[in-house]
């Protein structure tokens, strides 16, 4: 099978479009050590507070085995803890102090490539962008 059998495959393309966006915002992030995935957790537990991992995973729309390999290192440089529930097997994660002041730092570099990028696509295009993903994400879900 060729590439070109993939050229309109919604998965192939919206990966593609995932993985050159997340470089652009893991090189405007460099400075605080983040990579984009980190920050859209941190900014997920941070606006829901203390979160279960399978609360994160179902909002993230992430598994729980990815969404565990990627906290991992947010927790190994404090930004974010895991206490046990009264049911050892549930498990919450919230930020810390030092995650609200890393996510603040981060959240200024992230309004400037995110208005960078929306600028250059344009407010109709993005706009249109936007609700096509949400859709996209809809019948994604529709299909699990």
């Amino acid at each position: 099978m060729d590439v070109t059998n993939f050229e309109n495959c919604t998965c192939f393309n919206l990966r593609k479009a995932a993985r050159a966006v997340t470089q652009v915002y893991d090189e405007a992030l460099k400075p605080t050590g983040l990579r984009a995935t980190q920050l859209s957790l941190l900014a997920m537990i941070n606006g829901i507070g203390p979160i279960t991992i399978s609360e994160l995973s179902k909002q993230m729309v992430m598994d729980r085995t990815t969404l565990t390999r990627n906290l991992k290192p947010l927790i190994t440089q404090n930004y974010v803890t895991m206490t046990i529930g009264e049911d050892r097997r549930q498990r919450s994660v919230e930020l810390t102090p030092k995650g609200r002041n890393c996510l603040e730092k981060a959240t200024t570099l992230w309004e400037i490539i995110q208005r960078d990028i929306s600028d250059s696509l344009g407010s109709k295009k993005w706009n249109e962008l936007m609700k096509s993903l949400d859709a996209a994400i809809d019948t994604a879900k529709g299909h699990m």
